[in-house]
């Protein structure tokens, strides 16, 4: 697999670079802006683009802009956006529509090299992979007045992997239920939010994220730092 690394930070890129290298990924590229990237990106056709989402000169939102015009120039490229810390509008913004190919990851995730390869592939097979402190920040505190206050206490926790790109086979293996009660937990699930039941995974995904941005759910924002949609 060939891929771009996009970061400011050259001791995290060229680390992150050797890390998958020897896991035999193909390091096509390195940049440290996001000018650089999309140039590169057009030039080298990357299965893979991994993204800082705070990158010169403003190192606000560059990272971000960029993912979101490869996405539109360079569809056969995925993302992967990295950030420091949890921050809901970008990464909402990042993760709109269904068409699959993207991601959002804390840094923090490198540390797991496995499960970040993992979900490397995963998104450049076509699939959607959400930061789980995300969907933890959605799903925060729902009023009583919340469609959310009406699921069980079993029924927000298969919500949260849903929402995190989990087939109802992946929550079977992660909660230790059989598939049959997964599916009727969603259903269920479904049936309360009033939402479509589609059976493919990255719509239902950005269904269950855009329902959840919708709720006034007494949503917290991460302070600055001191410091995955199965197929099948």
């Amino acid at each position: 697999m060939r891929v771009i690394l996009a970061d400011d930070a050259v001791v995290i890129r060229e680390g992150l670079a050797r890390l998958l290298a020897e896991r035999g990924f193909e390091i096509v590229g390195q940049v440290g802006r996001g000018d650089e990237l999309l140039e590169r990106v057009a030039h080298l056709r990357p299965d893979i683009a991994v993204i800082d989402i705070r990158m010169p000169p403003s190192y606000s939102n560059e990272g971000l802009l960029a993912a979101q015009q490869i996405r539109q120039a360079c569809p056969q490229t995925a993302t992967l956006v990295l950030s420091q810390y949890v921050e809901v509008d970008y990464a909402l913004k990042l993760l709109a529509g269904d068409s699959g190919r993207v991601g959002y990851l804390l840094k923090d995730r490198i540390a797991d090299i496995s499960s970040f390869v993992d979900s490397l592939r995963r998104v450049a097979a076509g699939e959607t992979i959400v930061e789980p402190t995300l969907v933890e920040e959605l799903l925060a505190a729902p009023h009583a007045d919340n469609p959310l206050a009406a699921l069980t206490t079993r029924e927000r926790e298969v919500l949260a992997l849903m929402a995190e790109g989990r087939t109802d086979r992946g929550i079977s293996e992660a909660l230790f239920v059989t598939r049959k009660t997964v599916e009727a937990h969603v259903r269920s699930i479904l049936r309360k939010l009033d939402l479509p039941d589609d059976a493919r995974a990255n719509r239902r995904v950005h269904a269950v994220l855009a329902f959840l941005r919708a709720q006034p759910s007494g949503l917290q924002r991460s302070p600055p730092p001191a410091a995955p949609i199965e197929s099948g």
